[in-house]
Protein backbone atom coordinates (compact mmCIF):
# COMPACT_ATOMS: atom_id res chain seq x y z
CA UNK A 1 0.00 0.00 0.00
CA UNK A 2 1.72 2.98 -0.69
CA UNK A 3 2.41 5.77 1.74
CA UNK A 4 -0.51 8.53 2.50
CA UNK A 5 1.24 12.22 1.20
CA UNK A 6 2.12 14.39 3.41
CA UNK A 7 0.24 17.52 2.24
CA UNK A 8 1.68 20.16 4.48
CA UNK A 9 4.79 18.73 6.21
CA UNK A 10 4.41 17.57 9.85
CA UNK A 11 1.79 15.27 10.33
CA UNK A 12 -1.57 16.17 12.91
CA UNK A 13 -0.13 13.12 14.49
CA UNK A 14 3.09 14.78 15.48
CA UNK A 15 1.71 17.72 16.96
CA UNK A 16 -0.94 15.64 18.71
CA UNK A 17 2.12 14.12 20.63
CA UNK A 18 1.38 10.98 22.41
CA UNK A 19 -2.16 9.79 23.54
CA UNK A 20 -2.79 8.57 27.29
CA UNK A 21 -6.52 7.19 26.72
CA UNK A 22 -7.11 5.20 30.20
CA UNK A 23 -6.73 7.94 32.29
CA UNK A 24 -10.40 9.39 32.54
CA UNK A 25 -8.72 12.19 34.14
CA UNK A 26 -7.38 15.33 32.48
CA UNK A 27 -4.35 17.03 33.94
CA UNK A 28 -4.84 20.41 32.41
CA UNK A 29 -1.34 21.80 33.39
CA UNK A 30 -0.21 18.72 30.76
CA UNK A 31 1.09 19.97 27.52
CA UNK A 32 -0.06 16.81 26.32
CA UNK A 33 -3.44 15.21 25.48
CA UNK A 34 -4.52 12.96 28.69
CA UNK A 35 -7.63 11.29 27.04
CA UNK A 36 -10.53 10.52 24.95
CA UNK A 37 -13.75 10.44 25.98
CA UNK A 38 -17.57 10.93 24.29
CA UNK A 39 -18.63 14.63 24.67
CA UNK A 40 -21.89 16.32 24.45
CA UNK A 41 -22.32 18.24 20.85
CA UNK A 42 -23.90 21.18 23.38
CA UNK A 43 -20.34 21.39 25.03
CA UNK A 44 -18.34 22.06 21.98
CA UNK A 45 -17.69 25.66 20.71
CA UNK A 46 -16.00 26.25 17.38
CA UNK A 47 -12.05 27.03 17.09
CA UNK A 48 -12.18 30.54 16.62
CA UNK A 49 -8.98 30.11 14.63
CA UNK A 50 -10.66 28.04 11.81
CA UNK A 51 -9.16 28.53 9.01
CA UNK A 52 -11.94 26.86 6.57
CA UNK A 53 -14.71 28.81 6.26
CA UNK A 54 -17.09 27.44 3.75
CA UNK A 55 -17.61 23.60 3.19
CA UNK A 56 -18.59 21.72 0.32
CA UNK A 57 -22.66 21.07 1.24
CA UNK A 58 -21.94 17.69 -1.05
CA UNK A 59 -18.91 16.42 0.67
CA UNK A 60 -20.97 17.50 4.17
CA UNK A 61 -23.96 15.55 3.43
CA UNK A 62 -21.77 12.39 2.35
CA UNK A 63 -20.17 12.23 5.86
CA UNK A 64 -23.34 12.85 7.40
CA UNK A 65 -24.66 9.90 5.70
CA UNK A 66 -21.72 7.82 6.24
CA UNK A 67 -21.72 9.26 10.30
CA UNK A 68 -25.61 7.94 10.74
CA UNK A 69 -24.60 4.49 9.24
CA UNK A 70 -21.45 3.89 10.65
CA UNK A 71 -20.81 6.52 13.54
CA UNK A 72 -17.66 8.46 13.53
CA UNK A 73 -14.66 6.41 13.62
CA UNK A 74 -12.05 9.48 13.73
CA UNK A 75 -12.56 11.37 16.87
CA UNK A 76 -12.34 15.14 17.01
CA UNK A 77 -10.03 17.00 19.20
CA UNK A 78 -11.23 19.25 21.50
CA UNK A 79 -9.31 21.70 24.41
CA UNK A 80 -10.77 22.25 27.73
CA UNK A 81 -12.79 26.34 27.57
CA UNK A 82 -14.34 28.09 30.29
CA UNK A 83 -17.60 26.75 31.97
CA UNK A 84 -17.07 23.27 31.73
CA UNK A 85 -17.26 23.31 27.74
CA UNK A 86 -14.67 22.33 25.43
CA UNK A 87 -13.28 24.31 22.07
CA UNK A 88 -13.05 22.74 19.03
CA UNK A 89 -9.06 22.35 17.31
CA UNK A 90 -9.71 19.70 14.90
CA UNK A 91 -12.69 17.76 13.03
CA UNK A 92 -15.39 20.84 12.75
CA UNK A 93 -16.64 18.69 9.19
CA UNK A 94 -17.08 15.79 11.69
CA UNK A 95 -18.70 17.96 14.41
CA UNK A 96 -20.94 19.53 11.58
CA UNK A 97 -21.70 16.60 9.99
CA UNK A 98 -22.47 14.50 13.86
CA UNK A 99 -24.98 17.47 14.21
CA UNK A 100 -26.91 16.91 10.83
CA UNK A 101 -27.17 13.00 11.70
CA UNK A 102 -28.39 13.82 14.87
CA UNK A 103 -26.12 12.86 17.26
CA UNK A 104 -26.03 13.84 21.00
CA UNK A 105 -22.72 12.95 21.71
CA UNK A 106 -19.18 12.70 19.89
CA UNK A 107 -16.05 11.02 20.31
CA UNK A 108 -12.81 13.29 20.89
CA UNK A 109 -9.13 13.29 21.97
CA UNK A 110 -9.00 16.02 24.82
CA UNK A 111 -5.65 18.23 25.23
CA UNK A 112 -4.38 21.14 26.58
CA UNK A 113 -3.33 23.33 23.79
CA UNK A 114 -1.60 27.03 23.28
CA UNK A 115 -3.85 29.30 21.21
CA UNK A 116 -0.93 29.08 18.45
CA UNK A 117 -1.40 24.86 18.52
CA UNK A 118 -5.12 25.63 18.40
CA UNK A 119 -4.42 27.44 14.80
CA UNK A 120 -1.65 25.35 13.85
CA UNK A 121 -3.20 22.67 14.20
CA UNK A 122 -6.51 23.21 12.84
CA UNK A 123 -4.72 24.94 9.69
CA UNK A 124 -2.73 21.16 8.98
CA UNK A 125 -5.77 18.87 9.92
CA UNK A 126 -7.95 20.66 7.25
CA UNK A 127 -5.02 20.38 4.65
CA UNK A 128 -4.58 16.94 4.76
CA UNK A 129 -8.30 16.28 5.23
CA UNK A 130 -10.45 18.73 3.03
CA UNK A 131 -7.83 21.08 0.89
CA UNK A 132 -7.95 24.69 1.99
CA UNK A 133 -7.83 26.80 -0.97
CA UNK A 134 -4.85 29.36 -1.38
CA UNK A 135 -6.65 32.14 -0.34
CA UNK A 136 -7.56 30.59 2.95
CA UNK A 137 -4.38 28.83 3.62
CA UNK A 138 -2.30 32.75 3.01
CA UNK A 139 -4.78 33.76 5.74
CA UNK A 140 -4.04 31.64 8.23
CA UNK A 141 -0.49 31.30 7.86
CA UNK A 142 -0.69 35.44 7.92
CA UNK A 143 -3.03 35.36 11.19
CA UNK A 144 0.13 32.93 13.07
CA UNK A 145 2.46 35.17 12.02
CA UNK A 146 1.59 38.30 12.96
CA UNK A 147 -0.93 36.92 16.16
CA UNK A 148 2.19 35.18 17.78
CA UNK A 149 4.81 37.32 16.37
CA UNK A 150 6.80 34.56 14.37
CA UNK A 151 9.16 35.03 11.27
CA UNK A 152 8.92 33.09 8.24
CA UNK A 153 11.56 30.70 8.98
CA UNK A 154 9.78 29.92 12.29
CA UNK A 155 6.38 29.10 10.63
CA UNK A 156 8.54 26.95 8.18
CA UNK A 157 9.64 24.90 10.42
CA UNK A 158 6.31 24.62 12.60
CA UNK A 159 4.60 23.45 9.23
CA UNK A 160 7.55 21.83 7.60
CA UNK A 161 7.43 23.66 4.40
CA UNK A 162 10.47 25.49 2.82
CA UNK A 163 10.65 29.43 3.69
CA UNK A 164 9.45 30.14 -0.14
CA UNK A 165 6.18 28.32 0.28
CA UNK A 166 5.16 30.14 2.75
CA UNK A 167 6.55 33.68 1.03
CA UNK A 168 4.33 32.58 -2.03
CA UNK A 169 1.61 32.10 -0.28
CA UNK A 170 1.64 35.21 1.69
CA UNK A 171 2.10 37.59 -1.32
CA UNK A 172 -0.88 36.61 -2.49
CA UNK A 173 -2.54 38.62 0.03
CA UNK A 174 -1.36 41.78 -2.07
CA UNK A 175 -3.13 40.98 -5.03
CA UNK A 176 -6.47 43.23 -5.69
CA UNK A 177 -9.65 41.94 -4.13
CA UNK A 178 -10.84 40.87 -6.91
CA UNK A 179 -8.08 38.77 -7.96
CA UNK A 180 -8.01 36.95 -4.50
CA UNK A 181 -12.20 36.06 -4.95
CA UNK A 182 -11.27 34.51 -8.12
CA UNK A 183 -8.63 32.31 -7.18
CA UNK A 184 -10.75 31.47 -4.21
CA UNK A 185 -13.40 30.13 -6.51
CA UNK A 186 -11.15 28.51 -8.87
CA UNK A 187 -11.90 30.84 -11.97
CA UNK A 188 -7.47 31.25 -12.07
CA UNK A 189 -5.12 29.13 -10.52
CA UNK A 190 -2.54 29.57 -7.79
CA UNK A 191 0.00 29.57 -11.07
CA UNK A 192 -1.55 31.94 -12.57
CA UNK A 193 -1.96 34.70 -9.30
CA UNK A 194 1.68 34.45 -8.68
CA UNK A 195 2.73 34.82 -12.38
CA UNK A 196 0.34 38.21 -11.69
CA UNK A 197 1.86 39.09 -8.61
CA UNK A 198 4.86 40.42 -10.83
CA UNK A 199 2.99 43.23 -12.76
CA UNK A 200 4.00 46.40 -11.32
CA UNK A 201 0.12 47.87 -11.25
CA UNK A 202 -3.10 46.43 -10.26
CA UNK A 203 -4.74 47.98 -13.17
CA UNK A 204 -2.36 45.37 -14.83
CA UNK A 205 -3.29 42.79 -13.06
CA UNK A 206 -6.36 43.09 -13.35
CA UNK A 207 -6.68 43.35 -16.85
CA UNK A 208 -4.60 40.30 -17.12
CA UNK A 209 -6.44 38.51 -14.92
CA UNK A 210 -9.65 39.32 -17.49
CA UNK A 211 -7.67 38.09 -20.22
CA UNK A 212 -7.08 34.45 -17.97
CA UNK A 213 -10.69 33.84 -17.79
CA UNK A 214 -12.09 35.28 -20.52
CA UNK A 215 -9.62 33.46 -23.43
CA UNK A 216 -9.11 30.25 -21.25
CA UNK A 217 -4.79 31.13 -21.14
CA UNK A 218 -2.74 28.53 -19.78
CA UNK A 219 -0.07 29.52 -16.62
CA UNK A 220 2.56 29.15 -19.41
CA UNK A 221 1.00 31.68 -21.60
CA UNK A 222 0.38 34.28 -19.25
CA UNK A 223 3.96 33.61 -17.68
CA UNK A 224 5.26 34.44 -21.52
CA UNK A 225 3.17 37.80 -22.04
CA UNK A 226 4.02 39.03 -18.02
CA UNK A 227 7.90 38.31 -19.35
CA UNK A 228 7.53 40.51 -22.69
CA UNK A 229 5.94 43.35 -20.94
CA UNK A 230 8.40 43.07 -18.11
CA UNK A 231 11.44 42.84 -20.50
CA UNK A 232 13.56 45.68 -20.73
CA UNK A 233 13.62 47.94 -23.44
CA UNK A 234 16.66 47.67 -26.04
CA UNK A 235 18.98 51.03 -26.62
CA UNK A 236 18.42 51.70 -29.78
CA UNK A 237 21.91 52.65 -31.36
CA UNK A 238 22.88 53.82 -34.58
CA UNK A 239 21.91 50.92 -36.27
CA UNK A 240 18.67 49.74 -37.84
CA UNK A 241 16.78 48.15 -35.12
CA UNK A 242 15.74 44.93 -37.51
CA UNK A 243 14.09 42.96 -34.48
CA UNK A 244 11.35 44.48 -32.10
CA UNK A 245 9.91 42.75 -29.09
CA UNK A 246 6.39 41.96 -29.43
CA UNK A 247 3.55 43.14 -28.62
CA UNK A 248 0.59 41.31 -26.74
CA UNK A 249 -1.61 40.53 -29.09
CA UNK A 250 1.15 39.22 -30.98
CA UNK A 251 2.46 37.22 -28.43
CA UNK A 252 -1.44 35.95 -27.84
CA UNK A 253 -1.40 35.03 -31.57
CA UNK A 254 1.91 33.11 -31.30
CA UNK A 255 0.65 30.83 -28.69
CA UNK A 256 -2.51 30.03 -29.74
CA UNK A 257 -1.31 29.27 -32.93
CA UNK A 258 1.18 27.35 -32.15
CA UNK A 259 -0.60 25.11 -29.62
CA UNK A 260 -3.10 24.84 -32.39
CA UNK A 261 -0.87 23.69 -35.22
CA UNK A 262 1.37 21.88 -32.62
CA UNK A 263 4.40 23.27 -33.61
CA UNK A 264 6.33 26.32 -32.65
CA UNK A 265 6.07 29.48 -35.04
CA UNK A 266 8.51 32.49 -34.80
CA UNK A 267 7.22 35.70 -35.12
CA UNK A 268 9.56 38.39 -36.46
CA UNK A 269 8.45 42.23 -36.29
CA UNK A 270 10.28 45.60 -37.34
CA UNK A 271 9.76 49.12 -35.96
CA UNK A 272 7.35 49.84 -38.55
CA UNK A 273 5.03 46.75 -38.01
CA UNK A 274 6.43 44.80 -41.15
CA UNK A 275 7.19 41.18 -40.13
CA UNK A 276 7.12 37.64 -40.98
CA UNK A 277 5.54 34.38 -39.41
CA UNK A 278 7.60 31.37 -39.56
CA UNK A 279 5.56 27.62 -39.77
CA UNK A 280 8.39 24.96 -39.12
CA UNK A 281 7.38 21.31 -40.60
CA UNK A 282 10.00 18.65 -39.99
CA UNK A 283 8.85 16.28 -43.28
CA UNK A 284 6.15 16.59 -45.93
CA UNK A 285 3.63 15.12 -44.09
CA UNK A 286 3.85 16.72 -41.10
CA UNK A 287 3.91 20.10 -43.95
CA UNK A 288 0.34 18.17 -45.17
CA UNK A 289 -0.81 18.48 -41.95
CA UNK A 290 -0.54 21.96 -41.09
CA UNK A 291 -2.09 22.79 -43.98
CA UNK A 292 -5.06 21.16 -43.56
CA UNK A 293 -5.04 22.65 -40.26
CA UNK A 294 -4.84 26.27 -41.52
CA UNK A 295 -7.59 25.70 -44.23
CA UNK A 296 -9.97 23.71 -42.12
CA UNK A 297 -10.14 20.31 -43.83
Amino acid sequence: MAAKKNVLGRGLGALLQSMETSNPEIDYNSSIAASIAFIPLSLIENNPHQPRKEFDDKSLEELTQSIKEQGVIVPITVTKGEDNKYILIAGERRLRASKKAGLKEIPAYIRIATQTEMMEMALVENIQRDNLNAIEIALSLSALIESFNLTQEQMSQKIGKTRSVITNYLRLLKLPAAIQIALQEDKISMGHARALINLPSEAEQLSFMKKIIERGLSVRQIEEMVSALKAPKTKKTTKTIKQQKLPIEHLEFKSNLSKKLSTTIEIKRSQRGKGIISIPFSNDKDFQRIISIIEGK
